[in-house]
């Protein structure tokens, strides 16, 4: 029996495109990036370029990307490092109640050491409310983290919406991008982002590396220490065929943006009507419309989830 793979927003498989550009770097191009002689410069070079691609898939500029070693890192830093910095400032964190666990627990740990944390509610749809966010600043309130879409239901939340009220208030924004970028158009200023998490896998790239978007002139400190690499942000040898195999892929993704959306989003509607004809009591769960092109969730009434992943 063939077995279709339907579990992206877990993790993509790297294009061949991908695997290619990388190889060299593994034993030929193998220099330490962090040496000022030819092969380590060669090195350098790999990575400021993929730097430039990845940046260009978010509209933001190459110095604002630090590579990290997934998305789990990017929000653990942006999370930390933006609470610690602005310490004196307060010590108040607006979050969604949905948000991945690597920023609830970032949020957890920050709050046994003396942080409030406020969890925002969704709406039946998995959806933030703007007009929430904006009760909950406080004076105190030193970052709000909001993703971008749902890893589970596929909710893409207003963050434009959020991003006005942030730099109204002064208050610096971070948003989990790790389900979107290289999937629906992302662009840092016209969300009004302050921060944003990547992560190579989720866009057929490899496991093992991410990024933070850190827009020039926000305060974070970094918690890795030890070497002077990625601008004094993030201390420890470069994956070099890590970063360069991300930079094919954003590359990639970017060329293929608008057909690869339309693609997903004709084969997601086959699917939701094919299930609906055909299951009884089954519901659709998120936004009806704005969902991410490559997510689809469904509830089968008494039927427990786990049991149909189980046999799939």
């Amino acid at each position: 029996m063939r077995k279709v793979y339907l579990d992206c927003a877990a993790t993509t498989p790297m294009r061949d495109e991908v695997l290619e550009a990388m190889s060299p770097y593994f034993n030929i191009r193998f220099g330490n990036p962090s040496s000022i002689h030819w092969f380590g410069q060669e090195a350098r070079g790999a990575i400021e370029e993929a730097r430039e691609k990845v940046a260009a898939l978010i509209g933001g500029r190459g110095e604002e990307i630090v590579f990290t070693s997934g998305g789990t890192e990017a929000d653990n830093f942006a999370i930390k490092g933006t609470a610690y910095a602005n310490e004196r400032n307060g010590n108040h964190i607006i979050a969604s109640s949905i948000e991945h666990h690597a920023v609830l627990e970032s949020c957890h740990f920050l709050e046994r050491r003396g942080t409030r944390v406020t969890y925002l509610p969704v709406d039946k749809y998995g959806l933030v409310d703007p007009e929430d966010v904006s009760a909950a600043i406080t004076e105190k309130t030193v970052l709000i983290s909001i993703m971008h879409a749902s890893n589970e239901v596929g909710t893409i939340q207003p963050i434009a919406e959020i991003g006005k009220i942030a730099r109204e208030r002064g208050i610096p924004l971070h948003t989990d991008a790790v389900q979107t970028a290289g999937h629906i158009p992302v662009n840092v200023d016209e969300l009004g982002v302050d921060l944003l998490s990547m992560s190579a896998h989720k866009l057929y790239g490899p496991k093992g590396v991410g990024a933070l978007y850190i827009r020039k002139g926000t305060r974070l400190v970094s918690f890795m220490h030890g070497g002077e690499q990625e601008r004094r942000r993030r201390a420890s040898t470069e994956n070099v065929p890590g970063i360069v195999g991300f930079g094919r892929a954003a590359e990639l993704a970017q060329s293929e943006l608008g057909k690869e959306a339309r693609r997903l989003i004709s084969l997601r509607t086959q699917l939701i009507e094919g299930l609906l004809e055909r299951i009884d009591r089954l519901t659709l769960n998120g936004h009806p419309t704005k969902r991410l092109p490559n997510n689809v969730n469904v509830s089968i009434e008494f039927v427990e989830g786990e049991s149909i992943l189980l046999n799939l």
